[in-house]
């Protein structure tokens, strides 16, 4: 699909948002070997050899997609939204009102 041409291998992180009835990428991961070393001139040396990098290219979180998809996953009848078990202790609240 969408790999771009710097990286060999990709991975994405998606999300089910229940309105739009699909998964969407909140973030991605990929490899793109020395493709990015070689333009910017990273190397090292390895017995007595020089070689090129293989680097990693991340991509942060989209904050707005993430908030929707909490709001929309856990969102309650009454309005509430149950905070996810992993952000409670930054949240401090079991639920949002």
């Amino acid at each position: 699909g969408d790999l771009g041409a710097p990286a060999t291998r990709k991975y994405d992180l998606e999300v089910w948002i229940p309105s739009q009835k699909k998964y969407r990428e909140l973030t991605s991961a990929s490899t793109t070997t020395d493709f990015q070393s070689r333009r910017l001139a990273i190397k090292y040396q390895e017995g007595g050899e020089t070689k090129y990098v293989h680097m990693l290219n991340g991509t942060a979180f989209a904050i707005g997609r993430t908030i929707v998809a909490i709001l929309e996953n856990y969102q309650q009848k009454d309005g509430s939204v149950i905070v996810p078990e992993v952000l409670k202790k930054w949240i401090g609240k079991n639920v949002l009102k």
